[in-house]
């Protein structure tokens, strides 16, 4: 951890640069959160007249401000900044907090201010958070350098980072009428300096910090915030919205690879690999919080439901599906114990449905029951507002036996005033509950995806590659594709060119029959398109008139190409084609791709990207995403082919990408998969 960024949540003394007297200013407001919040650390207020403030003095000048001082948070207007922040460092303080807008976020002259921010910040070793942020707070030691309307967030276990102090400010707000609080808080604004990154590993050192959430509009250096971010989702569960999915639009590229390479697909294969949970709505990454702060992480993927009425049973089951949980089957012994306690009419199958008359008692020994039971991993309790009793009758039953439950309960607490107080006692107890049993799902789901996470051996595939570290940057020029894949480990079938129909019979006597021949020209991409595949070529003579045609089809086709000759390659058996390829993102560096190949690869789009290099266990993860790598285990008519071969030629293809950043995009359409072995057909590289 960064010990020069402990100030922002730990420090011995903050002054307020800009601290007013006038109620409806914001150093009014900072000065007021940072003295409320029952921070005990010296507390200093600088503003443009002398005088008291909150019974402390207002001073002039940061050089009346006494020890200790650590922290400043500077409410200043932004062409001031620069010079606050000279006499922050004559001062000897070494981190602030810059709220002002008017930096980069508002043009040329701002971003060239915000320059000269950062520039004096380094100048004199200050940490700047900021600039256009509202601030950082702990709710547990506690401290508040925001300027928001009070009341401080609760205390909880939820550390958040946010790009945006518009919506911490929200959050804040929300979260209030919502049961749950936050251990640690910070708006990072344009982060002129201290970035997401940074912050990470501070958030996840707090002890009273479970689970840590991020809203992210970008990140500023992908590749080390995937390994920052990996290192701490060993430790605790990250969860990031990250927004703007849809605004960088698609690259243009020469390859299949490329082309379905869009600008999100690298965050989602960012967070992957470091092991984010990635959020689809603000609300879903807070329900997920909740649970992963609060709740046991479940052994397995079974999940008990029970409830008091049919339907929302129903619901539930369906919801457990969406997220890959499965129905617990219930034990003999259970399913006997249920029905000794419940009315005849009442299911004990699994949903277990008390019917409406279940009393207190009965959602008690009923959730014991399902809780004993060896094959359940979770319970899902879903209680509408019982017909014959107050539903915080029931919560009183429950959270003692949830509270000491070794197996995550979730609560799907369904209504609105007949069911306010029981939401109340189980906030105060610490226990998450969801308005809707999908919900409640969905943050099971979580659950079992963080245990399976930290249960999952990633074993490295460290077999060492036959002539790889050899390969240098130089030499993937010289090479041909065939050349430098096969350098990696790759089995491929090499293909020579011909220029005339002579040369051409010449190498088919060279390379053996069958053949298979491709127009060979650098404007045609899909020759199969233009018909410009022959095979089966089974003699001279078809060598002859095979050349012949595919000349001829070129011309008449694409009479603008350059056309080079014709391609001519062994003829491989039979088999399984998938697609293999990566393509280097700026942020991130390779993504890599595997599919279902040939010419079905746009048309089916059934592909899947993750972050290179690959381990094993990654890169059979990709492949169970596809259709093309379940159907290697064989399907129907389709028989098995040798899939620990594709799982190789998956990762030494994420290394050869890894180790040559200047190749901007490698493909091979497609790789043939054999009973035994793998041979790549068609190699396309772009540099």
């Amino acid at each position: 951890m960064d010990t020069s960024l402990t100030p922002f949540f730990n420090p011995r003394g903050v002054v307020i640069v800009g601290a007013s007297t006038s109620l409806e200013k914001l150093g009014y407001g900072a000065a007021r959160n940072l003295v409320y919040s029952g921070y005990n650390g010296a507390i200093h207020f600088v503003g443009q007249k002398t005088g008291t403030l909150f019974n402390r003095p207002l001073d002039t000048g940061l050089s009346q401000v006494p020890d200790p001082v650590d922290l400043a948070v500077l409410i200043v207007p932004a062409p001031a900044t620069p010079e606050t922040l000279e006499a922050c460092g004559k001062r000897g303080i070494r981190a602030a907090i810059v709220v002002a807008s008017g930096f980069r976020e508002a043009g040329p002259e701002g971003a060239a201010l915000e320059a000269r921010c950062l520039e004096a910040a380094r100048r004199h070793g200050i940490r700047l958070v900021g600039p256009n942020c509202i601030g950082s707070l702990d709710t547990h030691l506690p401290i508040d350098t925001t300027f928001l309307a009070p009341p401080m967030p609760a205390r909880g276990h939820i550390g958040f980072v946010s790009h945006s102090g518009a919506f911490c400010a929200a959050i804040i707000d929300w979260a209030r009428n919502h049961g749950f609080g936050f251990s640690r808080l910070i708006s990072l604004g344009n982060q002129a300096d201290v970035n997401e990154t940074d912050m990470l590993p501070v958030v996840a050192a707090d002890e009273h910090t479970h689970v840590i959430v991020l809203y992210l509009e970008g990140v500023g250096d992908g590749r080390r915030f995937v390994e920052v971010a990996r290192e701490v989702t060993s430790r605790k569960p990250v969860i990031a919205l990250k927004v703007g999915r849809f605004e960088s639009g698609q690259r243009a590229a020469a390859s299949h690879t490329g082309a379905l390479a869009g600008s999100d697909t690298a965050y989602e294969a960012a967070f992957e690999k470091a092991g984010i949970f990635r959020a689809g709505s603000a609300e879903q990454m807070f329900d997920w919080a909740q649970a992963l702060a609060a709740c046991p992480l479940p052994l397995g993927r079974n999940v008990a439901v029970l409830t008091n009425a049919g339907g929302p049973g129903v619901i539930a089951a369906d919801a457990l599906e969406v997220n890959g949980l499965l129905i617990a089957n219930l034990s003999p012994e259970t399913k006997k114990a249920l029905a000794e306690m419940l009315p005849p009419a009442a299911s004990v199958h699994n949903p277990v449905d008390m019917l409406a008359s279940a009393t207190p008692g009965q959602y008690a020994d009923c959730l014991s029951t399902l809780l004993a039971d060896p094959g359940v991993d979770a319970v899902l309790v879903i209680l509408p507002p019982p017909p014959m009793y107050h539903t915080e009758e029931v919560a009183d039953v429950l959270i003692p036996i949830i509270q000491i439950s070794k197996k995550p309960v979730l609560v799907a607490l369904l209504g609105s005033e007949l069911t306010k107080e029981a939401a109340k006692q189980f906030q105060r107890a610490d226990i998450p509950t969801y308005t809707f049993p999908e919900k409640a799902a969905s943050a099971l789901g979580i659950l079992a995806r963080r245990t399976e996470y930290l249960t999952t051996e990633t074993t490295e595939f460290t077999e060492k590659k036959e002539n790889s570290s050899v390969v240098s940057v130089g030499s993937v020029v010289e090479k041909t594709p065939e050349e430098l894949v096969a350098s990696y480990g790759i089995p491929t079938a090499p293909m020579r060119l011909a220029t005339s129909s002579d040369e051409a019979a010449q190498i088919a006597r060279e390379l053996g029959y069958p053949l298979v021949m491709k127009i060979a020209s650098p404007d045609i991409l899909h020759k199969s398109d233009i018909g410009g595949v022959l095979l089966d070529v089974s003699s001279k003579q078809e060598v002859y008139i095979g050349y012949a045609h595919l000349m001829e089809i070129a011309s008449l086709t694409r009479p603008n190409a350059i056309i080079d000759g014709v391609y001519l390659q062994r003829q491989i058996p039979p088999g399984q084609e998938v697609i293999l390829g990566a393509v280097q993102d700026p942020q991130f560096g390779p993504l890599i791709m595997f599919g279902s190949g040939g010419i079905e690869v746009e048309g089916l789009k059934d592909v899947a990207f993750a972050l290179g290099p690959l381990s094993q266990a990654e890169a059979e993860s990709l492949m169970r995403k596809t259709w093309a790598g379940r159907k290697l285990d064989g399907y129907r008519n389709i028989p098995r082919v040798d899939k620990s071969a594709v799982i190789e030629a998956i990762v030494r293809l994420s290394d050869l990408a890894a180790e040559h950043p200047e190749i901007a995009e490698i493909e091979i359409n497609p790789l043939r998969v054999l009973n035994k072995g793998v041979v790549a057909i068609d190699i396309r590289i772009k540099a």
